[in-house]
């Protein structure tokens, strides 16, 4: 079968939501499809074996201005990616509120093709009045419109799922969770945590707390900030990118390390004392099942922590309040107080058990057949 695999960019750009897109597209064509990958070329296509990769003629205004990634397609790529969905047997969307996935659904709606949609995150509420309110415009007048046109709807988060459960549907809604490299995100022995721990010149803080992801509003970066005034013990490692620059803050606790690999991130987890991650409006980031294959313990918002109802009791929530950074900062601090700072190898073997690339594509496959 050839899949074609619909994203706002590649995982070049830093997102949790073209990583899992890349995963799955490469499972997928080990699994035996001709895969093929579509996304806005603001990043360089991957190399991924086994998938082919087209790159979106795109342009993305809305990021530069207001920090909100938005990528938007030229007429020429438009039509390039409705010859891509012409010319597969099924289409695999991820997320409704880009472009890219409203131009695909529309290619596959006109040439008949089974489709079906991921749909990752749910509402955002940004901090900002007018963000709030243009989010839930496009949730109305956006997603949900194309939450009940998709001929099959997959979620990844339980949590994301009960927010749309009053959406209409022909078909029963999936609950598939993303898949997690179990041979690269493990736990780690106590001499090689030493060994990474030295590694990042942490000598004269008594913790090391991790944030990955997106430099973005919604990650909650303006409450990092306050945590790392709060915690000046503490050091705070900070993998990833984004229009805010955490550089800026001028503390000296505070180290930013932009993008890193997927072997990199998977050293972080092992040198780490705690994942840290004040999002908003997130589905189940792929950054906690990494995590807590790792062993490392979790400290997200309730919202994440809800997403696999059966590890829940691996995680420890918190409020989180976009709006009120200081007081949501505080919670956090309450939080890492109460954690048990050591590797949890019951939270690993449940992630390795569960999260699956391979067992993921499976079930994805299984839908586009019955849709077939």
């Amino acid at each position: 079968m050839r899949i074609l695999t619909v994203s706002a960019f590649f995982a070049g750009h830093g997102g949790g939501i073209e990583i899992v897109a890349g995963n799955l597209a490469q499972a997928l064509a080990q699994r035996g499809h001709d895969s093929h990958w579509a996304a806005a070329d603001l990043d360089p296509a991957p190399s991924l074996d086994g998938v082919t990769t087209t790159p979106l003629r795109s342009f993305d205004p809305i990021e530069r201005l207001i920090g909100l990634p938005m990528p938007l397609i030229t007429p020429a790529a438009w039509r390039e990616l409705d010859r891509q969905v012409a010319a597969a047997d099924a289409v695999v969307i991820h997320d409704a509120l880009y472009m890219p996935s409203l131009a695909a659904a529309a290619s596959a709606r006109r040439h008949a093709k089974p489709w079906l949609l991921v749909q990752h995150i749910g509402a955002i509420p940004y901090s900002s009045t007018a963000l709030r309110l243009a989010m839930k415009g496009a949730t109305n007048f956006v997603t949900r419109p194309m939450l009940r046109r998709a001929p099959q709807l997959v979620f990844i988060s339980d949590a994301i799922r009960r927010e749309f459960a009053d959406v209409e549907r022909a078909r029963p809604a999936q609950l598939i969770f993303n898949g997690v490299e179990n041979g690269l995100f493990r736990p780690g022995l106590a001499d090689e945590r030493a060994a990474l721990r030295g590694d990042l010149n942490a000598g004269g803080f008594s913790e090391i707390f991790l944030f990955v992801g997106r430099f973005v509003e919604r990650k909650g970066l303006a409450v990092l900030q306050a945590l790392a005034r709060r915690r000046p013990q503490s050091l705070f490692v900070l993998a990833g990118g984004g229009p805010i620059a955490p550089d800026r803050w001028a503390l000296d606790n505070v180290r930013t390390l932009g993008k890193c690999s997927q072997r990199r991130l998977a050293e972080l987890y092992r040198a780490a004392d705690a994942l840290l991650l004040p999002s908003a409006g997130e589905g189940y980031p792929l950054v906690i099942q990494e995590a807590m294959a790792s062993g490392l313990p979790v400290i997200c918002g309730k919202d994440s922590a809800a997403a696999d109802p059966y590890a829940a009791r691996h995680l420890v929530s918190v409020e989180i309040d976009l709006t009120q950074p200081a007081l949501t900062a505080d919670r956090f601090h309450a939080a890492i107080n109460e954690v048990r700072v050591a590797p949890d190898q019951e939270a690993a073997s449940y992630a390795a058990a569960n999260y699956n690339w391979a067992v993921s594509a499976g079930r994805v496959e299984a839908l586009l057949t019955e849709l077939s």
